[in-house]
């Protein structure tokens, strides 16, 4: 599977797995039920969708107006650092008033979809182009001359 049908399945399947799971870790790490997490899922992954397109436009804005543009991995990682942290004073305060914890609890929280979040992507990755095939930027060349 190529071109945009592979990128609606992909950003489809992840999403929607991702909510499932990190709505029941929310339920067992919280001790609230999966019908209070379930909607927070939705409400985080619309936050988080969002906010990495304003995170990333407003980022790409100073970019370009740089000296150097080059993306080095200083660059990457300030980057990385700075979305996730913004993105954390969105959803601590949002995840403490929607489960009735205390900020402290949010924050603990959080910290372990910090840790998840990649570990899943990882996997959801990896079981993805099993199931699905290589993308075509993945392919060797000459596999591209037969497609």
């Amino acid at each position: 599977m190529q071109g945009i049908k592979r990128k609606i399945v992909f950003i489809s399947a992840y999403e929607i797995i991702g909510m499932v799971t990190s709505s029941l870790g929310m339920a067992f790490l919280s001790g609230n039920s999966t019908s209070t997490t379930a909607p927070l899922a939705v409400a985080i992954t619309t936050i988080a969708v969002t906010w990495n397109f304003i995170f990333n436009t407003l980022f790409e804005y100073w970019e370009a107006r740089q000296i150097s543009r080059t993306r080095t991995f200083r660059r990457r990682l300030i980057h990385a650092v700075l979305f996730q942290l913004t993105l954390v004073t969105f959803l601590i305060p949002l995840m403490s008033w929607w489960l009735s914890i205390t900020l402290l609890e949010a924050l603990i929280l959080d910290i372990a979809f910090i840790i998840y979040v990649p570990i899943y992507t990882f996997a959801f990755n990896w079981a993805f182009d099993k199931i699905f095939g290589l993308p075509a930027s993945a392919l060797p060349q000459e596999n591209m001359a037969n497609q």
